[in-house]
């Protein structure tokens, strides 16, 4: 693919310069330089509210800086609005992906493209971007068919027939196969080479140091360090974001499964909800006190059905979920938490916390059915505020007042909120999906040393998470989910990053 002639070799590419951003009271951008050079791959890292997607969404259109300058190949630019960033050759494509899943490839791909563009033309553009860059796609397929990291593919190709010369990727990895994301680092890597750029977003340290030739890292708004990612180990990195010593997870792993079974799954079935829905096809488990059982997969086969089934929010035959041996697949969530079961949702604004409810009121949620917080019918607030602040203090959730809004809180606060609420309750079985889902680096560790300390005091843990780093750090053994059946579990030793992406990608799973 031919691209525009580049800038010098010695020229960045876009460069900022004391970019300020302002919301109210707070600095989310805070006097920001960098630089990006041609054929480079750079990180930008920093924990949860550090300030990188405002600083993006400044660099792509989306946002305006109250202070500071953009430059493009050496001349100063504004950038009003998207289109004007991908008019001079700026592309990003976003964590979360804006596909209709009823339409096929090509028709998502021309919606990009300009008024009147033929859809055949269309299709013979993506069919040579596929061959160029080694993203394989069918145009006529319909998008509801793809796996996710198929649909990945999708946005880098819309937004490489944009003909970018710097691509932003926000966490490009989090949904894809190990396989996958070797196939994509080989894509930016024949990307780069061309003289094109790319910003490059992502909490996965050990893949930065693999492929990034420099990292910036943001703290607060403020740039910190700029470096040589190869030249640094994943803890000194984690360490610039943070500003201190990020916590070891400790976990002492078990040699044999002899615990009790305190979760049983027996041949469980669960139809789709809907069109775009997986079925749960005939899935055996049995989550044992004192260990961890990990659950793996890449997203959208089969997590959330599992979740729900587990839960009680969907209710299955009796015999098909047990609880302490106790049949509870016709029961709901409140009678399986009254059996000391809990429960951690993947989305936690909306659905495992209410937005405009406060913290005390949310503790209020889930603990009616267990904490004794409701008595004869009557709410016992003082109980209430008082178990919030015990959350708050044990999980350091960080909050401008005492009892504010859930929806207030930034997203790993609220997680750390939502994982220790359950967690303090002493559950004898804890399943919780996606733990530290856009968690920063020390919060991640909190809430994986926490989980790996309530399986040692006998509760049997399930984890459901697509990051393998995190299924390595605290599982003791791993079993995964593809097309909604689920492999035997295995000893976390017996398990590489080759095998589990194979069984990822379907190997082993009957169809």
């Amino acid at each position: 693919m031919n691209v525009a002639a580049m800038a010098d070799a010695h020229t960045p590419l876009i460069e900022a310069r004391g970019i300020v951003k302002i919301f109210g009271a707070l600095r989310a951008n805070d006097g920001i330089d960098l630089k990006i050079m041609p054929h480079e791959i750079h990180a930008l890292l920093g924990e949860n509210g550090a300030g990188k997607s405002t600083f993006v969404k400044i660099l792509y259109g989306l946002l305006q800086p109250n202070e500071g300058q953009l430059f493009w190949e050496g001349q100063p630019i504004q950038l009003p609005r998207p289109a004007a960033a991908r008019a001079i050759g700026i592309g990003m494509v976003f964590q979360h992906f804006s596909l209709f899943d009823n339409l096929s490839v090509a028709e998502n791909v021309a919606l990009a493209q300009p008024p009147g563009t033929k859809l055949r033309d269309v299709e013979e553009g993506i069919a040579a971007v596929s061959a160029a860059y080694g993203l394989p796609l069918e145009p006529r397929r319909p998008v509801h068919t793809l796996s996710v990291g198929e649909r990945q593919r999708i946005e880098i190709v819309r937004c490489l027939m944009q003909n970018p010369k710097l691509l932003i990727l926000d966490e490009p990895t989090s949904v894809l196969t190990p396989q996958e994301a070797d196939q994509l680092f080989l894509t930016l890597e024949r990307i780069t080479g061309e003289g094109r750029a790319v910003l490059y977003i992502s909490h996965r340290l050990e893949e930065v140091k693999r492929l990034c030739q420099t990292a910036t890292v943001l703290r607060h708004g403020k740039r910190v360090a700029t470096c040589d990612p190869r030249k640094e180990t994943a803890a000194s990195l984690a360490r610039m974001m943070v500003g201190a010593d990020v916590a070891m997870v400790e976990h002492g792993r078990l040699a044999n499964r002899d615990g009790a079974v305190r979760l049983a799954l027996k041949g469980l079935d669960l139809p789709a909800e809907d069109l775009h829905g997986t079925a749960l096809k005939d899935v055996t488990l049995n989550a044992r006190g004192g260990e961890i059982l990990a659950i793996a997969g890449v997203a959208g086969n089969g997590q959330s059905e599992l979740f729900a089934a587990i839960s009680g929010e969907r209710t299955v035959g009796p015999e098909a979920v047990a609880i302490d041996g106790k049949p509870v697949g016709a029961l709901g969530v409140t009678e399986r938490r009254r059996l000391r079961a809990a429960f951690v949702p993947e989305e936690r604004l909306g659905h495992a916390a209410a937005p405009r409810m406060t913290l005390s009121q949310n503790a209020l949620l889930t603990g009616h059915a267990a904490n004794g917080l409701v008595s004869y019918g009557m709410v016992d607030m003082r109980k209430a505020s008082a178990e919030a602040a015990r959350i708050s203090g044990t999980f350091d959730v960080r909050k401008g007042k005492p009892d504010p809004e859930a929806g207030s809180l930034s997203g790993g606060n609220l997680q750390k909120f939502v994982v220790g609420r359950e967690m303090l309750r002493e559950p004898g079985v804890l399943v919780v999906n996606q733990p530290t889902w856009g968690v920063d680096a020390g919060a991640a560790a909190l809430i994986r040393q926490a989980l790996i300390d309530l399986s040692r005091r006998g509760a049997a843990v399930v984890v459901i998470s697509q990051d393998l780093d995190e299924i390595f750090e605290v599982a003791d053994h791993i079993a995964v989910i593809h097309h909604g059946r689920l492999s035997a579990p295995e000893p976390v030793s017996a398990m590489s990053l080759e095998r589990i992406g194979l069984l990822m990608g379907g190997a082993d799973h009957a169809d």
